[in-house]
């Protein structure tokens, strides 16, 4: 099934505008909001997560804590160590707004393919982060120009014994759950995403967010939805400057996706 709309001037995508629209529209469709942590401990027979990967941009996500609080719903904030990312001020606001925090880790891209550095450096990442709260999910960076999938640690290394009941990429049965992203500013395209992507048996292929609106009557009863918040922007300029650097990097991603496929 394939639905496609046209993002015009005057209906941008990719704004905290629209956000609310889909929280609003999520509401009314009867979904409940859950974190991850609460999912994986005890799913709601109708129910979304909503995953944020903190990227960049900190201060974005802090804005969207502030939106869902509005909402009354609970929603999971994935924080990389670096500074660009990991502000323990932010951190902590998020975290007091009743939101669960788990750590983006990379650390096998950081430690350049060392297993033994890395899980190293992830514990005493973790560790710092749990100094603001107590993760017990992770969720790992894509790090799309990396030759290393940072996944590729826990074939050495067992998260559960840090203490993490959960990793979206090994502990949701994607069978039973819809799995949205916006990575690269477009929702499941899968030439640009280079490593967000789950095997799934739902053909659901959205453009913009007004088609998930339009079309959750007929999604599943769980759902995973991945914002990366400093896509997301009122303010024409960083909105615009935002859109002209993802579509340079989509052209990479579609140029690294191709030769790895060739």
């Amino acid at each position: 099934m394939y639905w496609k709309q046209p993002v015009t001037s005057v209906m941008r995508d990719f704004t905290t505008k629209k956000y609310r629209e889909l929280l609003i529209a999520l509401l009314k469709q009867g979904y409940t909001f859950q974190s991850f942590h609460d999912y994986l401990v005890q799913p709601a027979a109708k129910s979304v997560i909503i995953r944020h990967d903190v990227d960049t941009r900190k201060k974005n996500s802090l804005h969207f804590a502030y939106i869902e609080q509005a909402f009354d719903v609970k929603t999971t904030y994935y924080f990389r160590i670096l500074p660009k990312s990991f502000d323990p001020v932010i951190v902590d606001l998020i975290s007091n707004l009743g939101h669960e925090i788990g750590y983006h880790y990379e650390d096998l891209t950081l430690a350049k393919g060392d297993m033994e550095r890395a899980i190293a450096m992830f514990q005493k990442h973790l560790d710092e982060l749990r100094k603001h709260y107590p993760i017990t999910t992770i969720c790992m960076h894509g790090s799309p120009l990396s030759r290393y999938d940072n996944r590729d640690i826990w074939q050495h290394y067992d998260y559960r014994q840090f203490g993490i009941i959960g990793e979206p990429y090994f502990d949701i049965d994607y069978s039973q759950l819809l799995y949205l992203t916006d990575t690269g500013r477009t929702w499941n395209n899968q030439t640009i995403s280079v490593r967000d992507k789950v095997k799934s048996p739902f053909e659901f292929t959205f453009t913009t967010t007004q088609d998930i609106i339009d079309h959750l009557p007929q999604l599943p009863n769980h759902l995973m939805l991945n914002f990366h918040p400093q896509r997301w922007d009122d303010d024409y300029l960083p909105w615009l400057r935002e859109l002209v650097l993802q579509n340079l990097k989509n052209s990479v991603k579609k140029h690294f996706f191709v030769r790895k496929n060739l």
